[in-house]
């Protein structure tokens, strides 16, 4: 099965410190963009994330202090990974809710020129999970016939993604070779930002979706509770979150 493609699609997986957004960093970014043609090119970088790798994190992909202490931050890399991602579709295995939204933060944290406006986004997990509900493994079982070996490691996990999506679409005719409708699949959960703090109700209004506020209007809130805007961008929320914040509010002052 070849993908129908439009423009390039790049899949990606990160390994990192931890799970934590805000505060852990990346370790290893792989990615692998194909092109409309049937064209391929993969890169994989070890990261110098600054702070120390948790044991438990090394467990399991098993990067160490030392494997990385030597390779450039992300600071220094940033740019040029940005420039490989502009104009391109994205895929992942649970990239919508963690891969996209860690690296939109590293790239914010290094002050990357990045947009991913106009990438729709593709979550291999998404489909398996709707469709049969396991792990990056037991898909690749299921879908390819064969064991993952090396998994968690960040460029072997990115090519059995990309293998598992080509077996999905062989194996279901419902789902289309499309990466409009695939994206839509796959879609976030009308997220305007990539956590999940603010999102679309069914008339297309950010609204909150979490804390007290939960399901106002942000508009509404930040009329009558200005401080909620103070409160949030000085609290432990993504950078993103908070950029897609002061978006709205600074549209409410045109």
């Amino acid at each position: 099965m070849k993908l129908k493609l439009s423009k390039p699609l790049i899949f990606f997986d990160l390994e990192t410190t931890g799970l934590n957004i805000m505060t852990d960093r990346i370790v290893e970014i792989a990615y692998l963009k194909v092109y409309p043609n049937g064209n391929e090119e993969s890169k994989k970088m070890r990261i110098n994330p600054e702070i120390s790798i948790p044991a438990e994190s090394t467990e399991v992909h098993h990067i160490t202090n030392e494997d990385v202490k030597d390779c450039p931050t992300f600071k220094q890399v940033a740019q040029s990974i940005a420039n490989d991602f502009k104009g391109c579709d994205i895929a992942g295995y649970n990239s919508n809710s963690f891969d996209v939204p860690f690296l939109a933060e590293e790239f914010l944290r290094a002050e990357a020129d990045f947009d991913f406006a106009n990438s729709r986004f593709v979550d291999v997990q998404v489909i398996f999970h709707k469709m049969e509900k396991r792990t990056l493994e037991a898909a690749y079982r299921f879908y390819c016939n064969a064991e993952l070996t090396d998994a968690h490691s960040a460029d072997s996990d990115t090519r059995a993604t990309y293998e598992v999506l080509m077996a999905q679409l062989d194996c279901y005719p419902e789902i289309q070779n499309d990466v409009e409708f695939l994206s839509k699949f796959t879609k976030f959960n009308r997220n305007v930002d990539y956590a999940g703090r603010i999102v679309l109700d069914d008339n297309g209004v950010e609204i909150f979706n979490f804390g007290k506020h939960k399901g106002k209007s942000v508009e509404q809130v930040l009329s009558v509770e200005p401080a909620y805007y103070s409160w949030m961008m000085n609290g432990e929320f993504p950078l993103y979150t908070k950029k897609v914040l002061t978006g709205i509010r600074l549209r409410m002052k045109k």
